[in-house]
């Protein structure tokens, strides 16, 4: 892969993965209701629905790519405006990804209802389906054998979004105490809804 093009997406996958969604939320929460060492059990229940996630909307990207250009051009446009609209609706605190102002609902515990909680979570989660077909097109080379260059952007994802549910769920006792001072909640859902309409604008344009 073109290394240039490597540098700009992993630290824009990252600001992506870290704002704050369904998966990250799910993760604080059980950080903060069940600790790290538990929550692991749903991780790889997530990991495992992000990869699914990723090769379906790649492989759906790489055939429009190769077979209709134009239509190629409009979902980055689609893509880069449903992205600015989730931004606008975190930045009011609507939507199901903007963090809930209670975070202390009870969870069943056991690992593979935990596994399968994350599992159905990434894959039934808009935010990442949006995410991968209009964040992956600008990675793609066209004129590059495709597999290895799925093999490592999935690779970048898969670590990056572990990395981020760790610090989620490592951060979730600390963040409470921060989040249930009056208006922390609004706080954080704009600053993260302000983030998202920026790379939704510069997904569209670039």
């Amino acid at each position: 892969m073109d290394i240039a093009m490597l540098a700009v997406f992993i630290p824009t996958f990252f600001f992506v993965s870290v704002t704050p969604g369904m998966c990250m939320t799910l993760a604080m929460t059980l950080g903060m209701s069940i600790g790290v060492r538990r929550s692991l059990h749903m991780m790889w229940g997530e990991l495992i629905g992000v990869a699914l996630v990723s090769i379906s909307s790649v492989i759906g990207v790489a055939a429009i790519m190769l077979n209709y250009p134009s239509l190629f051009s409009v979902l980055k446009y689609v893509g880069g405006a449903y992205l600015f609209y989730l931004g606008l609706q975190m930045w009011m605190s609507r939507g199901k990804m903007a963090i809930p102002s209670d975070l202390s609902a009870g969870t069943d515990t056991s690992p593979m209802t935990l596994a399968m909680q994350g599992f159905v979570t990434a894959i039934a989660n808009p935010k990442g389906w949006a995410f991968m077909i209009s964040l992956l097109p600008p990675f793609i080379n066209p004129t590059l054998a495709m597999p290895p260059q799925l093999t490592v952007l999935i690779g970048i994802i898969l670590m990056t979004e572990f990395g981020c549910l760790l610090l989620y769920a490592s951060g979730g006792r600390t963040l409470r105490h921060f989040l249930q001072k009056s208006g922390n909640v609004r706080l954080m859902n704009r600053i993260a809804g302000t983030l998202m309409m920026g790379v939704g604008v510069w997904l569209a344009l670039g």
